[in-house]
C-alpha cells in the first residue's frame, strides 16, 4: 500500500506549527520529501518517522534527588 503524500500545509497542520516549520525542515534535508514538478509532497510515514525520532521519553526520578525550595 502506497504512502499517502501530504502538502506542507497539511504536515504543519499534524505538527501544530506553522508552514514555515516544515518547509525548514525540507531545506535543511531532515526529513524526507518527495517532488511532484514544482509542488514538494511529504509521505506520513517520513511524518510519523520525524516525530518518533524527535520523541524524548521522561527522565525517571529516583528518591533523594529532589531538592527542596529554600
Amino acid at each position: 500500500m502506497a504512502d499517502r503524500l501530504l502538502t506542507v500545509e497539511q504536515v504543519a497542520e499534524r505538527l501544530g506549527t506553522t508552514v514555515r516549520f516544515p518547509r525548514r525542515l525540507i531545506e535543511e534535508r531532515r526529513i524526507t520529501f518527495v517532488k511532484v514538478g514544482r509542488h514538494v509532497r511529504i509521505p506520513e510515514s517520513a511524518v510519523s518517522g520525524f516525530v518518533a525520532a524527535n520523541t524524548v521519553e521522561p527522565a525517571a526520578v529516583r528518591r533523594g534527588m529532589l531538592r527542596r525550595a529554600a
